[in-house]
């Protein structure tokens, strides 16, 4: 029996103040489709924190000269999502984020954004820091970007809810 795999999105941002805007984004499917682009700022978007690049390694030129425009990236997560569910583990953060990008495209989401922790178990979330650190050595992804940090968090969903379920997959 397949483990369940919810969808997963994150983002990049220029760093986490209030002026701060996703630079890149992230989605794995339950499927294990992916999807990541990296945000062109539009022009009244200026905020920039050399520590979040520190930690990202995007600078805001290579966004200008190899990022998709806002207008592109809203339209491709509304078709890649259209009519589903996609989980954050920042939604604190990712949530001002997409609506920041979408009120700047000016379309509106096709899809849901829902915190992860709404899909968790009190149990899962015990585990959840010592499960992701072995999820990241296993899969030797060291790289903070958006799309691998999305595949993460899928993994770790996956492997926190097979240790607490025992392999019962039936219930959400």
């Amino acid at each position: 029996m397949q483990t369940i795999r919810p969808n997963v999105i994150d983002f990049e941002a220029s760093g986490f103040g209030f002026d701060s805007y996703p630079i890149e984004v992230g989605v794995v499917l339950g499927s294990g489709q992916k999807y990541c682009a990296l945000i062109k700022p539009a022009s009244n978007w200026l905020y920039w924190d050399a520590q979040a690049e520190q930690v990202h390694g995007l600078s805001r030129d290579t966004l200008i000269s190899r990022g998709k425009s806002i207008a592109l990236v809203a339209a491709e997560l509304n078709a890649f999502l259209a009519d589903q569910t996609v989980y954050s583990d920042g939604w604190v953060v990712d949530k001002p984020w997409l609506s920041r990008l979408f009120y700047q495209s000016g379309v509106k989401p096709t899809f849901y954004l829902s915190a992860l922790e709404m899909i968790l178990k009190e149990a899962q979330m015990d585990i959840w820091t010592q499960t992701k650190q072995q999820v990241i050595q296993d899969l030797a992804l060291m790289r903070h970007r958006a799309s691998t940090d999305a595949l993460i968090i899928q993994e770790t969903y996956a492997r926190t809810r097979q240790l607490v379920t025992g392999g019962d997959y039936s219930s959400a």
